[in-house]
């Protein structure tokens, strides 16, 4: 299987994923401290700030969403799929997913929505590439 840049991208976005829980964890160390941390979770504890909740979901759902969107940039790769479309929409789905962590950190709704919106369409090139190679 060739390295085509819809790989490259996939790697710097599973990358990004792979750190998004390091600012709620962060945040959670500053709140609770690093011994409740390293325990077992307990109700008494202090709540996270709202934005490192925020994070947390945004981190959750960039996991959800990497599966899919992972699973049919392989697809591609395996079976030589690299258009100029398909590189695009690996680059999209990136920014899109950046903007989704952030912005739904921050608290800023519309704009997440939009952001996971772009994600889903750049995710729909990839299955459309693939549907379209079915005989």
């Amino acid at each position: 299987m060739k390295f085509t840049p819809e790989l490259d991208v996939l790697t710097l976005t599973a990358s990004a994923t792979l750190l998004m829980w390091i600012p709620y964890t962060a945040a959670r160390i500053m709140t609770r401290g690093l011994p409740a941390v390293l325990n077992n979770p307990d109700p008494s504890y202090p709540r996270d700030p709202a934005w490192a909740e925020r994070a947390r979901l945004a981190h959750a759902n960039a996991i959800e969403n990497l599966a899919v969107f992972a699973t049919l940039v392989l697809i591609c790769a395996a079976i030589g799929i690299s258009t100029p479309a398909t590189v695009f929409a690996a680059r999209l789905y990136l920014f899109a997913r950046l903007v989704h962590y952030v912005v739904y950190a921050a608290g800023i709704p519309i704009v997440r929505t939009v952001a996971f919106l772009v994600g889903f369409a750049a995710t729909l090139v990839f299955a459309v590439a693939l549907l379209g190679q079915a005989s």
